[in-house]
């Protein structure tokens, strides 16, 4: 299992939280979605690949920028 920290741009409040992990965790192979707001971060564990993960990000409507 891999970890992949992603920075993502337009999350502000709990709702933006809630959207983003959800995305995240339907994606295949993603075992655990966590955002941190104040660092505008989420730590994604699982096999997943990062294409996938930006992917999911950007369909939710944040943008990744690392």
């Amino acid at each position: 299992m891999g970890q992949t920290v992603l920075k993502v741009e337009g999350m502000s409040c709990n709702h933006c939280k809630m959207a983003v992990e959800k995305a995240l965790k339907e994606v295949a192979g993603v075992e655990s979605a966590v955002v941190d707001l104040a660092k505008k971060e989420v730590v994604v564990n699982g096999s997943a690949g990062r294409g996938q993960l930006v992917k999911a990000i950007e369909e939710a409507g944040y943008k990744v920028v690392n």
